[in-house]
């Protein structure tokens, strides 16, 4: 699960569960008769506090696993983010009337109230957040990413250098001589020297975040994508091709991003 993917209208949503969880043990109606007043709060109705307040702040508890999952979830054909978006819908719409249908002599407490305000606010933030730019951006901040080495080189003083052979007089692991390329060996003495090696395009590897979701297509040409990469998390460019990059995920695997555009270079 990747928590940087949740966007501003997530964060929405999941200040709206908290005001609600909270509302279900404020007061919800107060009775007052014959000089005598009473009050319950939504716990008293089990219906009420388990179906509608928990109920909502469950929904609300999709939507962000959705949202961080790295491929959306469904339960019975439905979509986890849908099925928590219907889940807010309902306590609103239950929440309303209850405000709206007070019974003579007996009136709304602050639980009620800041329960319909809060699960409208869940509803609403839900549905605008796939609609509204403003809600889509991420809700933390990406990291600094660190200055990236050479794709495949390995720290000055590691152990050992890829394609590197131990040599008569030379310490294993040491780096190779000045004008012999990176892992090529020595040739032996009184051998004619080689052709130079044509050098490689001028690219250096970087970090880079996209600005939505977009799939990582694998190396050979298929299109079925091998992850999904997501904003918020820094990736390793290690070559371009053309407009297309060859991207690195946390995990190793490499694929190619196919729709570079809006990415942020680190």
């Amino acid at each position: 699960m990747n928590i940087r993917s949740l966007t501003r209208g997530d964060g929405v949503v999941i200040g709206a569960a908290v005001v609600l969880f909270i509302a279900s043990f404020l007061t919800f109606q107060s009775y007052s008769a014959f000089g005598a007043s009473a009050s319950r709060k939504a716990w008293d109705d089990l219906g009420m506090g388990m179906g509608i307040y928990m109920g909502a702040v469950i929904g609300a508890g999709l939507i962000v696993v959705n949202r961080c999952l790295p491929q959306p979830r469904k339960v019975l054909g439905l979509d986890l983010g849908q099925a928590g978006t219907g889940f807010g819908i309902l306590a609103a719409w239950s929440l309303l009337w209850s405000l709206i249908d007070v019974p003579d002599g007996v009136s709304a407490g602050a639980g009620l109230i800041l329960g319909f305000i809060a699960a409208a606010v869940l509803a609403g933030g839900a549905i605008a957040t796939p609609l509204v730019p403003a809600l889509q951006a991420a809700l933390l901040p990406a990291p600094k990413p660190v200055a990236p080495q050479p794709y495949g080189a390995q720290p000055p003083g590691s152990y050992g250098y890829p394609g590197a052979q131990p040599q008569p007089g030379q310490p294993y692991g040491a780096q190779p001589q000045p004008g012999q390329p990176f892992g090529q060996q020595p040739a032996p003495q009184g051998a004619a020297p080689t052709a130079a090696q044509p050098a490689p395009a001028d690219f250096s590897p970087f970090w880079f975040a996209v600005p939505v979701t977009r799939p990582l297509f694998p190396e050979d040409g298929s299109q079925a994508p091998i992850a999904e990469l997501a904003p918020g998390t820094w990736y390793l460019a290690v070559e371009q091709r053309g407009a297309q990059l060859i991207a690195q995920t946390q995990d190793g695997r490499r694929g190619v991003l196919q729709d570079t555009s809006g990415i942020q270079r680190g």
